[in-house]
């Protein structure tokens, strides 16, 4: 299977780091920096489920104003 995570604008990599460490410690899954290979299914998906959550969070602020 071919990896296709690629970040569309790559100057928003950092940002994307940056936004996905918080949200694994708001989830309590403890990211370093490189590779997290070791992380099971469920730390995985909490993390990409929080970090999902927070994106629909801030659309919805957006169309408030």
């Amino acid at each position: 299977m071919a990896k296709n995570n690629k970040i569309v604008v790559p100057e928003a990599k950092d940002a994307m780091n940056q936004f996905k460490m918080e949200a694994a410690n708001e989830v309590g899954v403890n990211l370093k920096q490189g590779y997290n290979g070791d992380l099971t299914s469920k730390q995985a998906g909490s993390v990409g489920g929080q970090m999902v959550k927070k994106m629909i969070e801030s659309y919805e602020n957006g169309l408030k104003k």
